[in-house]
């Protein structure tokens, strides 16, 4: 068996830093870059992609809402027109600098409000969608299974990649609790190694409403701005190796 191992990241702006993305990049497989609008800035997107280099991770684009008070993870009230102009824009900025260093765009995943509302909302998904099929229709999407970002990828012939997220709590309907609820954050290694053993080996885990929720993962996503992001990376790398289970990216 084997998972891919993600990281949101670059998502440090100018003098300001965020996450400790030198001591994490060694422990992944891939890594999905801020571009600009919700983190990020073209100076830090190109010293991510020099380090992501080295350390020789698989580079996806990570678009997300213009909302950088807000880190991006507050609704805004964008057209899916808008959206679609958005993702497009962000990606080609981080295909700039992928360009000049020889990387290969790997893979485009939303951030924040942005990917959550494509989890609920078809236009939206549909506007996501359509914007990495017109940048490079064979540029996988990651997506949350099950949800119309899934499903309206799928139906304009995207490859996509399922995802899971052993530090986020999950809700009984699959979908990921509510920043702020009781449960929706995982800040012990330990307990988000254990989670991703039972999403990997499994194919579930618990909802924080009790109960189960079925999983079905490609890779696993760890928030580079968790202050536990290192030592949870390093559990879960960890904690799959007993179980028998690879960290490698897919192709």
């Amino acid at each position: 068996m084997q998972i891919d191992l993600n990281a949101d990241a670059g998502e440090s702006f100018g003098n300001w830093k965020l996450g400790r993305d030198e001591e994490l990049f060694p422990l992944l497989s891939s890594v999905n870059v801020a571009c600009g609008f919700h983190a990020g800035d073209p100076l830090t997107m190109g010293r991510t992609l020099e380090l992501a280099q080295k350390t020789g991770l698989a580079v996806g684009a990570h678009p997300g809402f213009p909302d950088r008070v807000g880190f991006g993870r507050r609704e805004m009230a964008a057209t899916p027109e808008e959206i679609y102009a958005d993702v497009l824009y962000q990606v080609g900025a981080l295909s700039a600098f992928l360009k000049v260093r020889g990387l290969p765009l790997h893979h485009i995943k939303a951030h924040g409000a942005l990917y959550n509302r494509a989890t609920k909302d078809p236009p939206t998904a549909r506007a996501i969608a359509q914007a990495a099929l017109d940048f490079d229709p064979q540029v996988p999407l990651v997506v949350l299974p099950n949800t119309p970002l899934e499903q309206e990828a799928q139906r304009l012939g995207l490859r996509t990649i399922a995802e899971a997220f052993p530090e986020r709590g999950y809700s009984r309907d699959g979908r990921l609790a509510p920043r702020g609820t009781p449960g929706a954050w995982i800040h012990d290694p330990a307990e988000a190694a254990r989670r991703a053993v039972q999403m990997v080996v499994e194919g579930r885990v618990a909802a924080v409403e009790g109960g189960w929720v079925e999983v079905r993962a490609q890779t696993l996503c760890i928030h580079g701005d968790n202050p536990s992001a290192v030592e949870i990376a390093r559990a879960i790398r960890e904690a799959l190796r007993a179980e028998g289970v690879s960290i490698e990216t897919y192709a």
